[in-house]
């Protein structure tokens, strides 16, 4: 049962006015109306007498509101609990990416421990198929990773973008001109796991063969430490964000390219349930946000930029 409609049923039975408990909620007449008849249909009773100008509780809406009260009172509660740092001392299972955990992650967990230095926290790195298929099960209560999750009360965030950029190893001697997609097909590719945003990027890219009348070959890889190796040893060159190899750009062990062809960013994007059954959540998944944006702004647009809009 949704506690956002037992507040609305609350309010409701409070100021008798549909328009008034609108305006109180922040919402529209709409929505509160249709909330009231998804609890009446719920509850398979009518929970109020309507008129013109007001509306008044029927016999069993005031049944109802004792409970109704008692449960938004309650969550209220929890709320509180939850926002008590030093109190809270549960248990929230993150699952990210290997983009963000070599970048801003670190970061993130130090903000997080010092926000509630009692909460225990579980950590998946995976792919985001991967973690989207465990957030579904229920076996993840936060992902931070590259597609949104839709579905019923799941919230998105935008977190940053981070730019993608060729790489490849000094071993190869490719030089600093220009290259085309035909040049890039000369060299192995490594990919981001197959199926995932990168690697359908360079599918569709590669995908017209007058641009390339070399055969393309593909290497699909789930590990970015994995991919990154192989690039720095010469096995070939990929794409990913120069937000997690400044210490190969650095040691020179790594290149950019420069490429005609521009390949898109990787959103980042953090996703949580808004269901109310852990409201921890979201505040994790702001601190998230946070530290993302504080990345972006430090480390400039070259490395990861702000996304077009923060929720």
């Amino acid at each position: 049962m949704n506690i956002r409609f037992l507040e609305t049923f609350v309010w409701l039975a409070r100021l008798r006015n549909f328009r008034l408990t609108a305006e109180r909620l922040h919402t529209t007449q709409a929505a509160v109306s249709s909330r009231i008849a998804s609890l009446e249909q719920d509850f398979g009773v009518r929970l109020f007498d309507r008129s013109a100008r007001e509306v008044a509780l029927t016999a069993d809406g005031s049944k109802a509101l004792v409970h109704a009260e008692r449960m938004v009172k309650l969550m209220r509660e929890m709320k509180e609990d939850m926002s008590d740092r030093e109190v809270y001392a549960g248990v929230i299972r993150i699952g990210v990416i290997e983009s963000i955990v070599h970048s801003w992650f670190p970061d993130f967990l130090g903000r997080l421990h010092k926000t509630f230095p009692r909460l225990q926290i579980e950590i998946v790195s995976d792919t985001t198929i991967h973690l989207h298929e465990q957030f579904s099960k229920g076996n993840l209560d936060l992902v931070l990773q590259a597609e949104a999750v839709i579905g019923p009360q799941v919230s998105n965030l935008a977190l940053c973008e981070f730019p993608m950029r060729w790489v490849g190893s000094p071993k190869l001697d490719i030089g600093s001109e220009t290259l085309s997609l035909a040049d890039l097909a000369a060299f192995p590719i490594i990919s981001f796991a197959r199926n995932s945003g990168p690697h359908a990027v360079i599918e569709r890219l590669f995908s017209d063969s007058q641009r390339s009348e070399r055969t393309l070959h593909i290497n699909c890889i789930a590990s970015v430490a994995t991919m990154i190796r192989l690039a720095t040893d010469g096995f070939g060159i990929t794409a990913v964000p120069p937000a997690i190899i400044q210490r190969e750009l650095n040691e020179e062990s790594l290149h950019l390219l420069r490429v005609d062809t521009e390949f898109p960013a990787l959103v980042l994007i953090a996703s949580f349930r808004s269901d109310h059954e852990n409201p921890l959540t979201e505040t994790v998944a702001r601190i998230a946000q946070e530290t993302a944006a504080d990345f972006a702004l430090n480390w400039g647009h070259e490395i990861a930029r702000l996304p077009a809009s923060l929720n």
